[in-house]
């Protein structure tokens, strides 16, 4: 099952309607989408507008990708879950977005194990064209390494000291 979601704050139309024209050839393949407040909706997919946390992440445990804007909250999901994520950033200059944080976040991401950029609409129906191959994420943990702790708690100390 493929699980498309674009978030809790934006629609993402251009993603969702490129998945949904795929959907349309691939009827065999189960899918569903979180769609947000879009202003078209899939005719090929099952969607929601909204989901509860605890429905989403039923969902990307069942899934074998997940297809996403480039949210740093469904990313780590899709990492901790071990699933292949194939993100989509929104852009500003389509008026997807405030600014491009998503562009430099997706810049940021790929080539990670399990993350898989699409830039633009081509790419998406690559990637789940080639959706079987895509390997998943390495082991993640949703907790802070030992020595980010110990450096933050430095960096705290310090500051607390220098307030005395």
């Amino acid at each position: 099952m493929i699980f498309i979601t674009v978030g809790t704050q934006l629609a993402f139309d251009r993603m969702v309607s490129a998945v949904d024209r795929w959907a349309a050839s691939h009827p065999d393949v189960r899918a569903f989408a979180q769609v947000g407040p879009a202003r078209e909706r899939p005719q090929h997919i099952p969607h929601d507008e909204f989901l509860t946390p605890a429905r989403a992440l039923a969902l990307m445990r069942d899934a074998s990708l997940i297809v996403a804007h480039a949210g740093m909250g469904t990313v780590l999901t899709a990492l901790e879950l071990r699933k292949p994520i194939v993100i989509m950033p929104r852009q500003a200059a389509l008026g997807e977005h405030r600014n491009e944080h998503q562009m430099a976040t997706a810049r940021w991401l790929q080539g990670r194990p399990g993350v898989h950029v699409a830039w633009d609409e081509a790419g998406l129906l690559d990637l789940l064209d080639r959706r079987d191959a895509l390997p998943g994420g390495e082991a993640f943990s949703p907790v802070a390494s030992g020595p980010l702790v110990d450096w933050l708690r430095a960096v705290v100390q310090d500051t607390l000291k220098g307030r005395q």
